[in-house]
């Protein structure tokens, strides 16, 4: 069996846990900044297994702010990638601009080096992770410093590799002896080198700005896609593009209009040209407005009057008889 270290919140007294914890974690990752809803009685159970340089941990971990602040970084930075496999619950991670939402196996990428936020969901979160030196990562030189991407699937390719490898380890240490840990660390160094690698060569890491601005486009693609649905909310839209719905109110800031009222305008704007349509003078305007996300005939109404100043019957008739002149 490997050797393994267990740490409980609970082997001290309630009011003492978070702190314990975060002295925890400052010894056995890197100092950080914690909080929670659960202070008053905070729970999380770590397991370690020490692979020589490299340690496999298995947790499960109540509601919990993790920060990773600039001034934590100079006061030390043991120079370390953290890659973690999420098992159940969720939770959304914070660089910079960027932010992403992390649900059951999706694996985040972590870098002592850089300022962070993890702010774990109100159930508990349970994962598997390795932390492994950035010094001991065998990647080309032309991909030192650059960033990898903070979430990545587990679904395929190196990724499930690194997942199964992760998730069978942790399940059970009895087939290993001790002198076993150092080779199965080689392996998992390998293992998270070849998926930063493949990431990197890829293409899957942009400037804060391209991948903002593609991220938008994205979403706003998505939308036209998705105008017939009645009930597209920005919390379906964000849940579909795997960010916080605030992050995504954000990335429409930029914008001229917020998500919401870019809805509307596809919307109206996609029913303007149905009712200019010749091919669709039987549909009645109702079916029209159905199919473009508005069920109710009277808000179609109100706010198509709104957008282009008549009425949709009267559009209509203006369409049918600038056509008719035309012809003529």
């Amino acid at each position: 069996m490997l050797n393994e270290t267990v740490f409980r919140s609970e082997d001290v007294p309630a009011a003492d846990r978070l702190s314990y914890w975060a002295e925890h974690l400052e010894q056995a990752h890197a100092p950080l900044h914690l909080s929670s809803e659960h202070a008053h009685d905070f729970r999380a159970t770590q397991r370690v297994w020490d692979l020589g340089a490299v340690s496999v941990w298995s947790a499960t971990i109540q509601q919990l702010v993790t920060r990773r602040t600039p001034k934590l970084i100079r006061q030390s930075d043991p120079e370390m990638y953290h890659v973690s496999l999420v098992v159940g619950g969720t939770g959304i991670g914070s660089w910079g601009d960027n932010e992403v939402v992390y649900r059951p196996s999706d694996l985040v990428i972590n870098d002592t080096s850089l300022p962070w936020e993890i702010r774990r969901g109100r159930t508990t979160v349970t994962s598997v992770g390795v932390e492994v030196p950035k010094a001991l990562l065998p990647l080309p030189r032309a991909m030192a410093g650059r960033p990898v991407p903070r979430r990545m699937p587990s679904r395929d390719g190196i990724g499930a590799l690194l997942a199964q490898f992760l998730t069978q380890l942790s399940a059970d240490t009895t087939p290993y002896q001790p002198s076993d840990g150092p080779r199965l660390g080689t392996v998992l160094t390998d293992l998270v080198a070849a998926l930063c690698a493949h990431a990197l060569e890829t293409g899957n890491t942009l400037p804060t700005e391209t991948h903002q601005r593609t991220l938008v486009l994205r979403i706003k693609r998505f939308i036209q896609e998705h105008l017939h649905v009645p009930r597209l909310t920005p919390a379906d839209i964000a849940a579909a593009h795997h960010i916080s719905t605030s992050y995504l109110h954000r990335l429409f800031q930029n914008e001229e209009v917020t998500v919401a009222a870019w809805i509307r305008l596809q919307r109206l704007d996609a029913a303007r040209r149905d009712l200019t349509d010749p091919a669709l003078r039987s549909t009645p305007i109702h079916a029209i407005a159905a199919r473009w996300g508005f069920p109710r005939a009277a808000d179609f109404s109100r706010a198509f009057r709104t957008a282009y100043g008549t009425p949709p019957k009267d559009y209509r008739c203006q369409a049918r008889g600038s056509l008719q002149s035309t012809g003529s």
